[in-house]
């Protein structure tokens, strides 16, 4: 529940800096709130005791865990663009539906198997996300 109330601020927050006659830039309010995200992470790292173990992490994992980041860079240019020009109603339900696209890529790549209630919840997130998209 914390990671969605965090979540839904981001929205929120990002659609206010990036609201009225201020002129910003979304690529540049992404890159801001990434340098944030990323001295606050940095920081979490040090205070945890785990910043060594960064310099451990190597070939493959780390190339995935790379290219994690890169998705999740594009997605959130996007996203901040999206929540640039239109309203939050509209543009967060759609971007909900990376729930439903991850699992399918996960069937495909990682052979992750569902049940049949499991798809019928992700039908009805698709319909959600639709209905609640719509004007």
């Amino acid at each position: 529940m914390i990671s969605a109330v965090a979540a839904s601020l981001v929205a929120i927050f990002g659609k206010v800096g990036l609201s009225g006659d201020n002129g910003i830039d979304s690529t540049v309010a992404t890159t801001i709130r990434s340098l944030v995200m990323t001295g606050f992470l940095v920081g979490v790292l040090v205070i945890s005791g785990l910043s060594t173990k960064v310099l451990h992490v190597r070939g493959w994992p780390l190339f995935w865990i790379a290219a994690s980041g890169i998705a999740g860079a594009v997605s959130w240019l996007f996203y901040f663009k999206a929540i640039q020009i239109g309203s939050i109603s509209k543009i967060a339900p759609i971007d909900k539906l990376s729930m439903p696209l991850a699992v399918i890529l996960a069937v495909i790549i990682l052979n992750e198997r569902y049940s049949k209630v499991n798809w019928l919840g992700l039908i009805l997130i698709v319909i959600g996300a639709f209905l609640a998209a719509v004007s």
